[in-house]
């Protein structure tokens, strides 16, 4: 993959799963990272692999749910390299599946919009004059969760729909401007050592679709042939999906 080399990019969640895979390829195409996640000891030790791996990266610990945080990633991002040519908006929490009406109090709601939602946005909004100067990329990595209502995660189904709805309402906005926005929906991703249900993408392998998406300033990428079916069975027989959702939810409690 070609396209990004001396660009400096800003990664959410770079400590593990998808962004720690997304900081390690970026790395050896000799890119100029700004990692963020909320350990930092995790984070800083994926900065130094992607240091040995030939790029420039600076750990910035930082919890996506605080504005004042995201502001500060920003800032440093920009007094360390310049500028900014993309920023990936992966941090996000998944939290325990839980039905709704069993939740003991609105806590969980509330956090899964403050990380998933309002934390893509806290950063884009910092970033968003540097990304107009380089005619730059926005990726939000989101979910089929996104797209269609899950079973026992309606929490983070909202907080994914809302991220949706943010970045194809910000999308329009910014039509002239030269800046992209490509929303990522990923099916069922785990390490590849962990013993998973067949189809389920690695986090290299998500990884890696979701940079060429990127460097093709797609509009959206659904990563399995299942959610791009889903999508189509929700316009046309909506009930059918509820029923092939329940049946596909239930396989991975």
């Amino acid at each position: 993959m070609a396209g990004f080399r001396d660009q400096v990019i800003v990664i959410t969640g770079a400590s593990s799963g998808i962004g720690r895979a997304l900081a390690l390829q970026l790395a050896g195409q000799g890119t100029r990272l700004a990692l963020a996640a909320r350990r930092a000891g995790s984070l800083e030790a994926v900065a130094q692999e992607c240091r040995q791996a030939g790029a420039r990266a600076v750990a910035v610990p930082t919890d996506v749910s605080r504005q004042e945080q995201c502001r500060a990633l920003v800032e440093r991002t920009v007094s360390h390299y310049g500028r900014i040519d993309m920023l990936i908006n992966d941090a996000g929490v998944s939290g325990p599946s839980l039905a709704f009406a069993e939740m003991k109090d609105l806590a969980l709601l509330e956090e899964s919009l403050r990380i998933n939602c309002l934390g893509a946005a806290y950063c884009t909004y910092y970033a968003l004059p540097y990304l107009k100067q380089s005619r730059g990329r926005i990726v939000g990595v989101s979910s089929l969760a996104g797209r269609s209502g899950i079973p026992n995660r309606s929490a983070y189904s909202a907080s994914k729909h809302a991220m949706t709805g943010f970045f194809d309402s910000l999308r329009i906005e910014l039509a002239d401007t030269g800046v992209s926005v490509t929303m990522i929906y990923p099916d069922y991703v785990a390490d590849k050592d962990a013993e998973v249900p067949r189809g389920t993408l690695t986090y290299d392998k998500a990884a890696s679709m979701i940079l060429a998406a990127a460097a093709a300033r797609k509009r959206d990428l659904i990563t399995s042939g299942r959610g791009k079916l889903a999508i189509w069975i929700k316009l046309f027989a909506p009930d059918v999906l509820d029923r092939f959702t329940r049946q596909a939810a239930s396989k991975y409690e």
